[in-house]
């Protein structure tokens, strides 16, 4: 059964407000979250709890060397998702793995909105202008913002302009 257009916005739109919630959330936290330890969290965690690299291997079930390249892909940013929670399940951890909005959804989807109705509008406005109807820029700002809710949906935010 497919979901109205309507009621699929609205969908949409809860979505991004729980989205933006747990995102609030992390950006609050700040750098306290996002500070990984100058080795890794493998290692810091390993070593704080006193555990040797041959011990970590052992209980993960591969070698020493492969313990170590774990690591050392975590150190570099290339360790495969499978990997990081295998071996934070040996660390008696969990993994938390999030993408955290740089701004709230609700605001990009805003601004994206609006710069598709800008593009849309450009040639009116550049009809009014040679006209002399222009309007001042924060009332045209609150027009565009208003009419852009109202005529760009959702699934057209995102394609390539034509």
């Amino acid at each position: 059964m497919a979901v109205p257009p309507a009621s699929r916005k609205s969908m949409q739109s809860v979505a991004r407000r729980n989205l933006d919630e747990t995102g609030r959330a992390f950006r609050e936290a700040g750098p306290r979250i996002r500070a990984v330890p100058r080795g890794g969290w493998i290692a810091a965690i390993r070593e704080a709890l006193g555990m040797s690299v041959q011990d970590f291997a052992d209980r993960l079930g591969v070698t020493r060397a492969t313990a170590a390249k774990l690591e050392a892909n975590e150190r570099r940013r290339t360790i495969q998702l499978d990997s990081l929670y295998r071996a934070a399940d040996a660390l008696g951890c969990e993994v938390v793995y999030a993408l955290v909005p740089r701004q709230p959804l609700q605001e990009v989807v805003a601004d994206r909105r609006l710069a598709i109705l800008q593009s849309m509008q450009k040639r009116t406005q550049q009809n009014m202008r040679l006209e002399a109807q222009e309007v001042d820029d924060v009332r045209q700002q609150e027009h565009l913002r208003a009419q852009a809710e109202l005529l760009v949906p959702d699934r057209r935010l995102w394609r390539k302009e034509e």
